[in-house]
């Protein structure tokens, strides 16, 4: 009789080990692993990744390449709308959930898998986030969530795995990691808590860096094309070698705090260098070439991309409305930011641009200006004031 054949979300961690363990040996299912590499990984590691596997008893182990494309379809938007979750959170790696798990239902049609399955607990929101892809894009196709079903614990998913003579790292297994080009969220005990911080060991990045180093990032339309004198082919890669250099500052750090998409708060740490350091770069550039206006319904619009996101909805028609507007923004949003980098902290020391509005040609904000007189500001305050003064006159509220 022919094994049921199942694709499986893996990245080589905890979940994700129990789940081939689990799936070979206990249901006796044919699994067939797939990493979807959205620009966390060296090549070095994906080996790792896939000896590993093998070792964990599946059939076959594939690796998507979704870099690039996740840049192009999602952290461009992200980078052009400045988007921080609770103004805190980078979306590192909510937004590449949606990249990975279309990679994965497209293998799974692919190779005729009859079943596809994560390693999401029942207590996150990528366990809605993968289910709900499965179910647009394979609805025939059934899902399997062996720790959700379960409801296992990390303590009780590593005691199953030394029963089954799986030998890994179980003291780094703690922490729940997960890595991409826009960042890494590292999940442990101290998450679940409210009042907890991450000790220094379980950041995946450890701070060597000491002194201060300034770097210039350019960019082009809204997006980030080179670092210092060095262009870059394609936004990831600078996204990429912009991490190397800032991540050993250890900036970019932090807990967000957030509502999940299942009603219940959830807690992450993240370290994300590279992304925080190019939101603060590119927000400071807009400033400088954008108007009062564009800023405003950019941020109202990004706030909602941001969410919508966060919770899956990357299908939706409507983003790809804002995504138009967000695009169009970024038309004038070049030139050269300069960032100083300290351990644990960051600052944007200023710009230079084409488009810079900050022009002493028209005058100095708080001197002098050029291009209107005193008696020009006289009528003009009395006017842009008038509705005002004549609500309190008529309701007395003046007196």
């Amino acid at each position: 009789m022919d094994k049921k054949k199942v694709v499986l979300a893996y990245s080589g961690g905890l979940d994700t080990s129990f789940c081939c363990i689990y799936l070979t040996r206990d249901l006796g299912y044919e699994v067939h692993s797939v990493i979807v590499n959205t620009g966390g990984f060296s090549d070095e590691e994906l080996k790792g990744v896939e000896e590993r596997a093998y070792q964990m008893g599946v059939t076959s182990h594939h690796v998507v390449d979704e870099t690039e494309n996740f840049y192009n379809t999602c952290v461009r938007f992200l980078i052009y709308g400045n988007v921080l979750k609770n103004n805190t959170y980078p979306l590192s790696v909510s937004a590449e959930r949606v990249s990975q798990a279309t990679a994965i239902a497209n293998y799974a049609k692919e190779i005729g898998a009859e079943y596809v399955a994560h390693g999401s607990t029942g207590a996150g929101n990528d366990q809605v986030r993968f289910d709900m892809i499965f179910n647009i894009l394979v609805p025939d196709v059934q899902i399997i969530t062996p720790i959700r079903d379960l409801k296992l614990s990390r303590e009780a998913e590593i005691e199953y795995l030394k029963k089954h003579g799986v030998e890994m790292n179980f003291e780094k297994a703690k922490y729940s990691i997960n890595k991409g080009i826009w960042g890494t969220s590292v999940g442990g005990k101290e998450t679940l808590t409210s009042n907890l911080g991450l000790p220094e060991e379980a950041w995946p990045t450890q701070v060597t860096e000491t002194g201060t180093r300034d770097i210039t990032l350019t960019f082009e339309k809204g997006e980030l094309v080179a670092i210092d004198d060095d262009k870059y082919d394609h936004p990831a890669k600078a996204i990429q070698a912009l991490q190397a250099i800032a991540q050993p500052y250890g900036v970019g750090r932090d807990i967000h705090v957030g509502d999940t998409i299942i009603g219940i708060k959830g807690r992450v740490g993240f370290e994300a260098a590279a992304p925080m350091v190019i939101i603060k770069a590119h927000h400071t550039l807009e400033k400088h070439v954008l108007t009062k206006w564009q800023l405003l319904w950019k941020d109202q619009l990004s706030m909602f991309y941001g969410n919508w996101l966060h919770e899956g909805q990357f299908h939706d028609p409507i983003m790809r409305n804002i995504e138009a507007f967000l695009t169009d923004t970024q038309k004038q949003v070049s030139g050269k930011v300069f960032v100083q980098l300290n351990p644990y902290r960051f600052q944007v020391v200023g710009i230079e641009s084409d488009h810079d509005l900050m022009s002493n040609k028209f005058g100095s904000y708080g001197e002098m200006n050029n291009a209107w007189s005193g008696e020009d500001v006289k009528g003009f305050s009395k006017i842009f004031g008038n509705q005002v003064m004549i609500y309190h006159k008529v309701n007395g509220t003046n007196e």
